[in-house]
């Protein structure tokens, strides 16, 4: 993948948009490894044979590799951290090692069938069937970088605490089903989980569900309604950690 360093006493500028400084460094390092294969001097390698050297097939791999690569995401998903940077700090603590755990969640023992209660939060979509799949938590950069080059699993159900979906924009689609510490059914986050049928909790309450665990995910049931906040109705539908034995 092309370098994003630009040499800003020699080029005069760097620009605001990774994704820019990405395609001309890209650009840069194939005229480079052209002109070094050419063999020719630099005048007859721009002003004789620059379109046979350089050619449109190789600008539009340029730009197939930096979409694949995540980048046309890049503005929206960047917002957030860079307005609230204290709020995507890392926290230190290995992913396998961290649980999110909130005062409020309800709790209970394992009922008959392994599920033990571990949370709750407001579903926005009915669906016919709970959720059942592995809880990863996706709450920095580093980590939705990780998701874009090692890739998503398919039965990922991400727990992330940005409301508004911009940290998790490259990768959204790709989730099983999101469980969101924030917000509320009508937060950017829930409409877009709605457009893209993924299972979507909001204002989530967690305890003892530690990345890697089995969850089940209340999605049967109704999705809370504006009028459910506005007159301070409890609707919360409930998250289950899974024991061995019930996860299969």
């Amino acid at each position: 993948m092309a370098k994003l360093f630009v040499d800003t006493d020699k080029y005069g500028y760097q620009s605001d948009f990774p994704i820019v400084e990405a395609y001309n460094a890209a650009v840069k390092d194939l005229v480079r490894d052209r002109f070094a294969q050419s063999g020719q001097d630099w005048k007859d390698f721009v002003f004789a044979t620059e379109y046979e050297t350089i050619t449109k097939a190789d600008m539009e791999a340029i730009e197939a590799r930096l979409l694949a690569y995540g980048y046309r995401f890049e503005p929206s998903a960047m917002s957030s951290p860079r307005e609230r940077p204290e709020a995507y700090k890392d926290s230190g603590l290995y992913a396998e090692d961290f649980s999110f755990e909130h005062p409020e969640a309800p709790t209970a023992a394992p009922d008959a069938d392994g599920r033990e209660l571990r949370g709750c939060g407001d579903n926005v979509v009915t669906h016919r069937e709970n959720l059942v799949g592995t809880a990863r938590y996706v709450r920095t950069t580093d980590k939705v970088l990780e998701c874009l080059t090692q890739g998503v699993a398919e039965d990922t159900i991400a727990i992330v605490d940005d409301s508004g979906g911009t940290l998790t924009a490259p990768v959204l689609e790709k989730f099983h089903g999101v469980l969101c510490a924030g917000g509320t059914t009508r937060s950017h986050l829930a409409i877009l989980t709605r457009e893209y049928n993924i299972p979507c909790f909001m204002n989530v309450r967690l305890a003892g569900i530690k990345d890697g665990d089995r969850i089940e995910v209340e999605v049967s049931a109704r999705g809370k309604t504006a009028e459910d906040y506005e007159q301070g109705r409890d609707a919360s539908a409930r998250v289950w950690r899974l024991s061995r034995n019930a996860a299969g």
